[in-house]
């Protein structure tokens, strides 16, 4: 529980470039200058470890801060699991080395630490075994250092999801799992968020806890992506913890789970799926044009033009993941239609397949309670679900583009504010800007799917001038 402080609130609105060695040295307004509660009160959690001449931040030799004092820790029975608990505690991912007597030079002052046992699971290295700080039988010349995998590269992680790559989006920090604010949530950020957690393109940036609450603290807010970043953390973003959301805000995504390697786009090749942590390729007995179109939607690639076997786009490495798969063409993954399980199959890599789809697909849409096929609230289908479009910039262009997609003739209406009732699951689209002319609604300028801040009373809908022509038999 977060404890209020008391007393004076000294300093408000800081501003440091990080160099200084006091706050008082930083930019402010000055001492009591500020209108502030004690709910708001500051905190920090520090390392209170460093690494020390090596190539970068997460190499070198490992020194510790204990009594106002930094020192050194002796290499007695220093090993990986040692290591790990040093890179976790040093936000510099995972151990690649143990290193010992005084790779990275030797450092002065105390040892602190010696004969240190983890099981590589603590969260820092002074929770791990050990006899007491102070003085061992060691010198300086057995002084311990490390390599981390790092450039702290922070682990992410997708809670709460369909499958392990959908989800509440989890970051890891100071020994932590922590949530992010949908504050600024879009689908760049969520395409880094999936790049970062392997699986695949980003389908949608998902806000307003729609996989539910996270607990801990909320780590980043305001996260500002490009799109090509390989991490959320090297996004541009305000700091960890630097924030006043609360978890109903918790952001989160729905990523492919599935690639498609060495085509001549994003739109083609082996086809390759995200199981248990690894990527792997699928088989081709009985490979064909139902899997095939599976793929393509579930990639975000449209229709499929090619079911391609023997390991037409080359072979890939790793499990091979399904075989015999059997779909009927109308599931939202592969995973969906039927196969005998993940796992080894009387299979190599040679027989790996492929496809080719059209391209971008043009999203299936819907009028729903209205007065006819061709009136009605605006739902369009994406990754296997149904969702509503929310009435931010709604207006007759707009209105025009669904009235076409849906073949209902001209717009004669465009109607906002839940006219034809409040839908229900996600929010696909908000803001949408078409020019009129566009064949689907998803062509038009928008921020991505699941990219807002609304809810089902601000749901559009439309009149067209349809309804659209039935078809007749024709008698003998």
């Amino acid at each position: 529980m977060k404890m209020l402080g008391s007393g004076p609130i000294w300093l408000d609105n800081l501003s440091c470039s990080a160099s200084e060695s006091s706050l008082t040295q930083c930019q402010l307004p000055g001492f009591q200058s500020n209108l502030c509660s004690h709910q708001i009160d500051v905190g920090v959690i520090c390392s209170a470890i460093r690494l020390v001449n090596g190539s970068d931040q997460c190499s070198g030799r490992v020194e510790i801060y204990h009594v106002g004092q930094l020192g050194t820790v002796c290499d007695n029975s220093w090993n990986m699991n040692d290591a790990e608990v040093v890179c976790r505690q040093a936000g510099c991912g995972r151990a690649l080395d143990a290193l010992s007597s005084a790779h990275f030079g030797q450092g002065s002052g105390p040892v602190w630490l010696g004969d240190v046992s983890c099981s590589g699971n603590e969260s820092s290295l002074t929770q791990c075994q050990h006899p007491g700080f102070g003085s061992y039988n060691c010198s300086h010349h057995e002084d311990v250092g490390v390599n981390c995998s790092a450039s702290a590269q922070t682990p992410i992680r997708l809670v709460d999801g369909d499958n392990e790559c959908s989800g509440r989006v989890e970051i890891y920090h100071a020994a932590q799992w922590g949530t992010v604010c949908d504050f600024s949530w879009n689908l760049k950020n969520a395409e880094v968020a999936c790049r970062q957690a392997g699986c695949g393109r980003a389908l949608a940036a998902l806000s307003r806890v729609h996989f539910g609450e996270g607990s801990g603290p909320i780590w980043l807010d305001n996260v500002g992506c490009s799109g090509n970043e390989s991490s959320l953390t090297q996004c541009q973003r305000p700091g960890f913890r630097s924030n006043r959301c609360f978890h109903e805000f918790d952001v989160g995504v729905i990523c492919s789970a599935i690639r498609l390697v060495n085509g001549s786009d994003q739109c083609s090749g082996r086809v390759e799926i995200y199981h248990v942590g690894q990527w792997g390729t699928v088989c081709d007995n009985s490979w064909n044009m139902n899997n095939a179109e599976v793929v393509c939607r579930q990639a975000g690639c449209g229709r499929a033009l090619d079911a391609l076997s023997s390991a037409h786009f080359g072979q890939g490495s790793g499990p091979i993941w399904l075989g015999d798969v059997s779909c009927s063409g109308n599931e939202s993954s592969l995973t969906q239609c039927q196969h005998p399980g993940f796992g080894s199959y009387n299979c190599s890599h040679h027989e790996d397949v492929g496809v080719n789809c059209s391209g971008n697909l043009q999203t299936q849409i819907r009028l729903v309670n209205g007065d006819n096929e061709c009136s009605g609230r605006v739902e369009i289908y994406h990754v296997g679900q149904w969702g509503t479009v929310c009435d931010n910039s709604w207006n007759m262009n707009d209105a025009e583009v669904v009235c076409r997609q849906a073949g209902c003739g001209r717009a004669l209406a465009a109607v906002s504010s839940a006219h034809f009732g409040q839908g229900s699951g996600l929010m696909w689209l908000n803001n949408v800007t078409c020019s009129g002319n566009e064949s689907s609604l998803t062509q038009c300028q928008h921020p991505g799917f699941g990219s807002n801040f609304c809810s089902h009373y601000e749901d559009v809908g439309v009149i067209c001038s349809g309804p659209k022509p039935r078809s007749t038999a024709l008698s003998a």
